[in-house]
């Protein structure tokens, strides 16, 4: 399977059977290829404030004290 390539977007969801893709975020879409769908939903903010900045923290560079486990094999 070739690598997927990710696209993030925050879209309204309604009662409608359809997902509103925003039009630049559609244009950056192949015209034809198979697509994996995700769709998350936030029902607690605080909680989503949380998973985010445990998200960035996880992102970020190793710390100079963590950086000795990174020569250690």
């Amino acid at each position: 399977m070739p690598p997927m390539n990710a696209i993030e977007f925050t879209t309204e969801l309604s009662r409608a059977s359809a997902l509103n893709i925003p039009s630049d975020v559609a244009a950056e879409l192949p015209k034809s290829e198979l697509a994996r769908v995700f769709v998350l939903s936030d029902q607690d903010p605080e909680e989503s404030q949380w998973r985010r900045a445990a998200y960035e923290q996880f992102l970020r560079d190793d710390s100079e004290e963590d950086a000795f486990y990174d020569s250690q094999a």
